[in-house]
This record gives structure tokens, C-alpha cells and sequence, in this order.
């Protein structure tokens, strides 16, 4: 664990993630290092520092474990099947609760959005997820106010996105608001991240 005051971020992994919910974000906050004056630090997670296994096949080591890798100033937990399982685990639940009670900023992509409902972190407020789980979404707690419009919704110190893609444009958004619009060109820029769909 750094324990030079800088900014820290946390992007979890876990087994059966989305490939994009994971690597778009930290793609786009790792390129932010660069053009930082706050010289953030951007580390990839598992719970138990073990490598994974994404959705369509991709393996990952991640550089922490949940033990190591804290405390953050940003967690991103991203979406995909693995939450199936994590939304059901009392034990992950609570450790999100604790991460949360210490970490100013949560920001979900997906369907990782579920897990922070079932966790309890989502309730009475605005959120989004993928366009294919906004009614698990309100099943999980009914309180949430449900966002079909939005990219991504921010809510201060919980951030949520839509479906896989939307996760880079909250983290866009996100070093926009942590550090400035410019710096957030400056990334978007150099990632060539300027979606215009083909079909």
C-alpha cells in the first residue's frame, strides 16, 4: 500500500467481469497520470490478489489484492455474469459496505451497479445500468430512482454507468471533475476516443 498522500484508484477485477468495464476505465485513468498535475495512482484489484478470468476469455493479473491496495479515494467496480454471484455473497456485500463507509467515490459500470444496490449503497438515489438489467435494477431496490436516458449518472460520491462503453465516458467525466475539462480533452485526445458508430 502507497502511503504517499497521493490520489488513489481501484479498479476491481473479479472472474466473469466485462472485459470493457474494466479495461475502459483504466485505460482512461491511466492515460490521465500522464497529463496530471495530481499524478494519480491507478491500480487494477482482485479480493484475494489472485488472477482472473473475464467474460469472453481474457485472463488477468492484477498488480493488488484487496488487502494491499487500499485506501482509495476512487473504486470503480465494473459489471458483467461475475455479479451474479458477487450480488448473492453476504460476505462481498458487507466488504463493500466497509470499502464505501472509507471511499469517497464508488463508480459502477454496467451491471456492477446491481452489486452496489444489493449492497444497500444505491438506495433513494439516481442510477443507471446496461438497458437490459434497469428492471433487476429497481428489483433489487425498488428505492432507486432509474436513469434510462443517462450515459452515465453522477451523484457525487456515487457514480453509476450505462451499459460496457458508457464506462469510458464516466471516466472521462470523472478526470474532468477531479481535475479539469481540459486535462479530460487532453485524455480523450490521445486515446482517439471520439465515438462516431459506423453503422
Amino acid at each position: 500500500m502507497s502511503t504517499d498522500g497521493g490520489f488513489h484508484v481501484g479498479v476491481l477485477v473479479f472472474d466473469e467481469a466485462e472485459e470493457l468495464d474494466v479495461v475502459g476505465p483504466f485505460e482512461v485513468l491511466a492515460a490521465w497520470i500522464e497529463h496530471s498535475e495530481i499524478k494519480p495512482h491507478v491500480s487494477t484489484f482482485s479480493l484475494d490478489g489472485g488472477g482472473v478470468r473475464l467474460a469472453h476469455g481474457l485472463r488477468m493479473v492484477p498488480a493488488r489484492s484487496a488487502d494491499d491496495v487500499g485506501p482509495l479515494h476512487l473504486l470503480v467496480y465494473p459489471g458483467g455474469w461475475g455479479t451474479r454471484r458477487l450480488l448473492a455473497d453476504p460476505g462481498h456485500l458487507e466488504w463493500l459496505r466497509q470499502v464505501r463507509a472509507q471511499t469517497p467515490i464508488i463508480a459502477s459500470v454496467c451491471t456492477g451497479a446491481l452489486v452496489l444496490a444489493a449492497a444497500g449503497l444505491l438506495a433513494g438515489r439516481p442510477a443507471t445500468t446496461h438497458h437490459h438489467h434497469y428492471d433487476e435494477l429497481a428489483e433489487i431496490d425498488p428505492s432507486v430512482v432509474v436513469d434510462t436516458e443517462a450515459r452515465f449518472v453522477d451523484d457525487g460520491d456515487v457514480v453509476t454507468s450505462a451499459g460496457i462503453s458508457a464506462g469510458i465516458d464516466m471516466a472521462l467525466h470523472l478526470v474532468s471533475r477531479l481535475e479539469s475539462p481540459a486535462v479530460a480533452r487532453a485524455v480523450r485526445e490521445e486515446l482517439q476516443y471520439d465515438p462516431d458508430p459506423p453503422v
